[in-house]
């Protein structure tokens, strides 16, 4: 059973998460600064944002403990699935991310979705990875991956250590999970279009994408997932 977070910390996180990626000169776009009030008022001009799932997004992955367990997103920008389906237009997505010191992003894979993760500054960030057998994690299995266009074959579970200014780039498949070593890592995500709802399969069935909220103050932004209900 998924355990909610508090939209008090949700509040506290975005504050947080906004100042670090400042530290580091990143500037979040101006819907991310509207309130909820103001997303409604403007909720028909807004469905660029609403419909590519573009803006706040932090998760427990329905474990209850965020420091353990959680990642802070931002979407900045997300392509259409059928364009990608076509094969032209906009088929690319981009996402700003904090993996804090030891706080797991759980083991997963993507279905369609390659994408390059980056460190953009702070500490070590660490990816775990296996290769894929059958659509389940073969923890038997290596994987091969490229580091900033350098292709590598890596044993199974082999925790590849990325500094600041390096990334990898893996493809659907792919099982990883990753976290910050030593402190807080500012990640950039470049990919292609994403869709949060149907491309991740997690290794662990207890493990959902989403986390439910007690709302136990007013939010100070929304949240991606508070679009369907707030902005009806």
């Amino acid at each position: 059973m998924s355990i909610p977070m508090k939209r008090s910390a949700i509040n506290a996180i975005m504050r947080e998460s906004e100042a670090f990626m400042r530290s580091f000169g990143f500037i979040l776009p101006p819907f991310s600064r509207w309130s909820p009030d103001e997303m409604q008022a403007r909720k028909g001009e807004i469905d660029g944002i609403t419909s590519a799932s573009l803006g706040w997004d932090i998760t427990d992955f329905g474990l209850g403990d965020f420091e353990k367990t959680g990642l802070f997103l931002f979407t900045v920008r997300n392509g259409r699935f059928a364009d990608l389906q076509r094969g032209r237009g906009m088929l690319y997505a981009e996402k700003a991310m904090i993996a804090r010191k030891d706080q797991l992003t759980p083991m997963h894979r993507h279905i369609l979705k390659a994408e390059d993760i980056i460190n953009r500054g702070g500490g070590t960030l660490v990816i775990e990875l296996f290769g894929d057998t059958g659509g389940q994690c073969d923890r038997n299995k290596g994987t091969r991956v490229a580091t900033d266009g350098i292709w590598r074959d890596l044993a199974p579970g082999y925790k590849l250590k990325l500094s600041p200014g390096e990334s990898v780039t893996l493809m659907p498949g792919d099982w990883h999970a990753f976290w910050g070593e030593g402190a807080d890592v500012f990640v950039a995500e470049v990919s292609t279009v994403n869709d949060d709802n149907t491309d991740n399969i997690f290794e662990d069935p207890a493990v959902t994408r989403f986390s439910g909220i007690e709302e136990d103050e007013a939010p100070l932004h929304l949240l991606v997932p508070d679009y369907a209900g707030w902005l009806r």
